[in-house]
């Protein structure tokens, strides 16, 4: 997955595809893992997903505590830098 795409398709458990919003992509060199964090665009106030992909963009669900722990870090940084910037911005 290439940070340029901004959105990806993924199906649910009734086999709809729903197109989501890419919100950004995080790569752990340390362990050689890429994530991409994403959201419904269609529902205002929703949840961030996260899940992991690989080479060829087959998403895999992140199932272990310490994984969810790191990547809520992560995007707890993504959020201040954007905040930060967007405070830069107006000033």
């Amino acid at each position: 997955m290439e940070n340029q795409e901004k959105t990806l398709v993924i199906i649910d458990d009734q086999g709809n595809e729903i197109t989501m919003e890419v919100v950004f992509v995080f790569e752990d060199k340390d362990i050689n893992e890429k994530y991409v964090f994403y959201i419904d665009p269609s529902v205002e106030e929703g949840e961030v997903f996260v899940s992991a992909y690989d080479d060829e963009g087959h998403l895999r669900p992140i199932e272990d505590d310490a994984e969810w722990a790191k990547l809520d870090e992560v995007f707890e940084n993504y959020v201040r830098e954007e905040e930060a910037e967007e405070e830069q911005a107006q000033a």
